[in-house]
């Protein structure tokens, strides 16, 4: 019980906050504070998919360690399965003693029972385990745990456990993970300890198991060697574990990229019915030694529910609404935020939309055209709408002004790549569709998908005011880049 907690406690300190939950004691002291991690956009969504659950989620260390106390005690993960799209289990990782494949049976189940697949539930109970589960890159991450722990925390580490592999991998699919089993399980063994998060951080975990290569790929082939490495990672006994000691760079360049998702939906009339932003900034910092970074915005008052990480100094963002942070090396993301506000989120499209279908005729009439709206005039690119029509449509006799369209009569699936909105020439898809002769009319109308990309825009408005650095002499280069693209981004007829 006591090595579970020192480990755990160890593998929270020594990591800088434990990343996990989203409250954890940052770090900036050994004793507390309310700083939020990172959470990513994919991860917001899926822990409000928590909110209810049976499982009890603390507010802070003294709490996670006061449930640690409660018996039976139990590793927090006993074991790891990975699912393809196709439902076969084609990675398994257990941590001390086998979990039965069979125990994937009722997460089988609730998948047949979702309509679509990022609808199954997070939180599976069964006689004698949990099942907790994201999917990300069309795989599912399942893992089994004995004994009541707090969900988030589990699933904030199965994303950072696909975020890894992402990150050594180049992409997170079925074949890479296959392609580097053996560095999949060398990563997984050092990123859980007994079941309990022990080193999470990318910079660590590239001293400690080395990056694969088809050079130290076809080197450890002939030689038998692996990718772990023989030293202790630099930064692991650190103040700064996610900064490794001794950087060097040629170039000294700091970059950070502004993305923002809106998910929307729009009534018949075109009025909002609801609208959210979610947000993140990504860095990708190289610059020597240890530099301590600010950066400041125009209006921070903007961002709500801020989650950062570890590397930011929270005091001072509460104090000031300044970010004041040593940045780790390389690529991560800084923080994530959320605006729900709907006087503050601006709709950056509009659709017009005539869809018709008359009591007893075979024909029906389909009309829509795209628009920009409050851009900013930045371009409107990368749009795709999509639309599941009824399953009296036949065939879809269509013609578009711009792009290409498919219509697939048996899923009954209209796809419509746009790409760039003009604004001097809307771009429109026009034309009748065939029912099937004798069938009523449809109950209610198709609602209308997009997804759109704009460049250089931020949609709710951020702006970052200047970025300064302390603690070395040279000059960096600079830059930032903003984006806004759509989420769940829906129009009803």
């Amino acid at each position: 019980m006591e090595a579970g907690q020192s480990r755990l406690r160890s593998s929270l300190i020594g990591s800088g906050g434990c990343h996990l939950c989203n409250r954890c004691f940052g770090p900036n002291n050994g004793k507390g504070s309310d700083g939020p991690v990172s959470l990513s956009i994919e991860r917001r969504k899926a822990h409000k998919k928590i909110l209810g659950s049976r499982l009890r989620y603390p507010s802070g260390y003294s709490d996670l360690l006061n449930l640690l106390k409660q018996k039976p005690v139990a590793r927090m993960i006993h074991s790891l399965f990975l699912v393809n799209s196709s439902g076969d289990i084609f990675l398994e990782k257990h941590w001390k003693s086998v979990v039965s494949r069979s125990v994937c049976d009722y997460f089988f189940e609730a998948q047949e029972r979702a309509s679509e697949p990022e609808n199954v539930p997070p939180v599976i109970p069964t006689p004698h385990h949990y099942l907790i589960s994201v999917l990300r890159h069309r795989i599912y991450f399942v893992a089994v745990i004995q004994s009541e722990v707090p969900p988030l925390f589990v699933i904030e580490f199965l994303h950072r456990v696909v975020d890894t592999f992402q990150d050594y991998f180049g992409v997170c699919t079925e074949a890479a993970i296959k392609d580097n089993v053996v560095v999949v399980y060398e990563l997984l063994e050092e990123m859980l300890d007994n079941g309990f998060p022990l080193a999470t951080e990318s910079n660590i975990l590239k001293e400690l198991i080395k990056p694969p290569t088809i050079l130290r790929t076809v080197v450890n082939t002939i030689t038998g060697s692996t990718n772990v490495g023989e030293q202790l990672p630099t930064g692991q006994l650190s103040v700064v574990p996610w900064r490794r000691t001794g950087v060097k760079y040629t170039n000294n360049e700091a970059y950070f990229d502004v993305v923002e998702e809106i998910d929307a939906i729009i009534d018949k009339s075109g009025s909002t019915i609801t609208a959210e932003i979610q947000g993140v900034i990504d860095a990708c910092v190289k610059l020597t030694g240890m530099p301590d970074l600010t950066l400041s915005f125009m209006n921070p008052r903007l961002l709500d529910d801020v989650s950062f990480h570890p590397c930011v100094r929270f005091k001072r963002w509460e104090a000031e609404r300044i970010l004041s942070f040593i940045p780790p090396d390389g690529n991560f993301r800084l923080l994530s935020y959320h605006v729900s506000s709907q006087n503050l989120v601006a709709i950056p499209v509009y659709v017009k939309h005539n869809i018709t279908f008359r009591e007893g005729s075979s024909q029906g009439r389909f009309e829509l055209t795209l628009g920009p709206k409050q851009t900013m005039g930045k371009g409107v690119e990368s749009v795709l709408v999509s639309s599941q029509l009824p399953r009296g449509v036949l065939n879809a006799n269509l013609n578009s002004s711009q792009g290409t369209h498919t219509f697939d009569p048996v899923t009954k699936m209209l796809s419509w790549d746009v790409g760039k909105i003009n604004p001097q020439k809307l771009p429109s898809l026009k034309g009748s569709m065939s029912l099937q002769a004798g069938a009523s009319k449809p109950d209610e109308n198709p609602t209308i998908n997009i997804q759109f990309k704009i460049q250089q825009m931020a949609i709710s408005g951020l702006k970052v005011n200047r970025l300064d650095m302390y603690g070395e002499k040279y000059k960096p280069f600079k830059g930032i880049k903003y984006m806004t693209k759509a989420g769940k981004f829906q129009v009803r007829t």
